[in-house]
């Protein structure tokens, strides 16, 4: 394997992790809601999106069976550009709803595969000691992604709409800037990638598919499978139907309910400074876990999580004009969200704990995207049966299953003291 440093990799491997997901989960949010798509529509079928996400460890293994890690890594990175190079191409066709969602779902399996061969890929180029090394920097550039996604991108957006006075123009730019970027990464990554003597298809494929899904087995027959899964599906059941309908609720204007900021202040507002709160959350939830252990942290980090959700009942009953005061109220919120899902990566890394850690991860993560997809795709109907100010205490009262849940689960007093470094990923 070359010698090359991993500062010419690994953050740009993981800024373009993230890109994809951002566009897939957020920005198609926008764009269509700018476009005029209703928030029935909008949470349903994006909402479907997520399940790539959730089924991808059941092909992980074909990634593994089939040539390198390296090679699945670039061939995605020019898939998802020439897919975002599509979207860009149809923002005027008379069919564009239907054509960008079925060129997102190729996004979107394409994001999830890039996910399952990068972070193989990570673990093998890079010695156990980088590895730690460089949990943090994977974290700050997927969280600088998220940023240059939702609030460099929203915003550009946002301010192209208002020059070119054409929504759709604006969107097939934006979409453009993205395809060149993907292309540009993946003719990078084919430069500087290095191509560690481990990453090979192994010779005796078969075994390796009989020992995949042994894992599946000792998975579900873990102590506790049952609250397990309580904990990893319903701990966001609230946060799950909010995040679908936070940009809708900021963008629709006061006589739908909604907060009627422009595309553009929504960049700023939840896309800047809400992704800037929600990552210094994130270090402090973890750098609380690592001083007091996660079990002691827990209650306080499910209150994080979920009494800011009020936020949002008070937004829709006042419909405040103050663009600070909505950013301030969305940072707010942002902020113990970030914090209180430490506990929530942390109880995922407990129950990967022991034999086949990596891949029992894979299947909490998994469930992690189960529990966000379902109640996502029902929030857009719901929202509107109940209106915004009526829909945001519902989401409130869905919070309820996640306290059960955390009284219910055992964990280890000891357990996060010495493994901070994992919550922050």
């Amino acid at each position: 394997m070359e010698q090359r440093s991993p500062w010419w990799w690994v953050p740009t491997l993981y800024f373009g992790q993230a890109i994809p997901y951002v566009v897939v989960m957020t920005l198609s949010v926008v764009m269509y809601k700018n476009l005029g798509v209703s928030n029935t529509d909008i949470a349903l079928y994006t909402g479907w999106l997520y399940l790539p996400w959730v089924i991808k460890p059941l092909w992980s293994p074909v990634v593994e069976l089939l040539r390198t890690r390296r090679l699945w890594i670039v061939a995605m990175q020019l898939l998802l550009g020439a897919s975002l190079a599509l979207v860009a191409l149809t923002t005027s066709l008379p069919q564009f709803f239907q054509i960008s969602l079925a060129l997102l779902w190729l996004m979107a399996f394409s994001s999830a595969t890039h996910d399952i061969a990068a972070d193989g890929f990570y673990m093998l180029g890079l010695p156990q000691h980088q590895q730690a090394a460089f949990v943090g920097v994977r974290s700050t550039f997927y969280r600088l992604a998220m940023i240059a996604g939702q609030g460099g991108l929203v915003y550009l957006a946002g301010k192209l709409s208002e020059s070119l006075d054409s929504v759709r123009l604006a969107w097939s730019i934006v979409f453009f800037v993205l395809a060149v970027l993907f292309v540009l990464l993946f003719a990078y990554h084919q430069l500087v990638l290095p191509r560690p003597a481990a990453d090979r298809p192994p010779a005796a494929g078969g075994a390796l598919l009989r020992d995949f899904l042994a894992t599946f087995k000792s998975f579900f027959r873990k102590p506790g499978i049952g609250v397990i899964l309580g904990f990893l599906l319903l701990f966001r059941l609230g946060e799950a139907q909010l995040l679908k309908l936070a940009v809708p609720f900021l963008l629709d204007p006061a006589d739908k309910g909604g907060l009627g900021l422009t595309t553009a202040q929504v960049g700023l507002v939840y896309g800047t400074i809400g992704v800037a709160a929600l990552t210094v959350g994130g270090l402090l939830g973890g750098v609380a876990v690592a001083r007091y252990g996660l079990k002691r942290c827990l209650w306080g980090m499910v209150l994080a999580v979920h009494l800011p959700d009020l936020v949002f009942v008070y937004l829709a009953s006042a419909l405040p004009h103050n663009v600070y005061l909505i950013g301030a109220s969305i940072a707010l919120e942002q902020l113990g969200y970030g914090y209180g899902f430490a506990a929530y990566l942390m109880y995922m890394i407990l129950v990967a704990e022991g034999e086949h850690k990596t891949a029992h991860y894979a299947i909490c993560t998994g469930f992690m995207a189960l529990g966000m997809m379902v109640p996502g795709m029902a929030s857009g109907w719901i929202q509107q049966q109940l209106g915004y100010q009526h829909f945001f205490i519902w989401v409130c009262v869905a919070t309820v299953p996640a306290f059960v849940m955390a009284a219910l689960v055992k964990i280890d007093p000891e357990f996060g003291r010495k493994q901070a470094p994992a919550a922050l990923q």
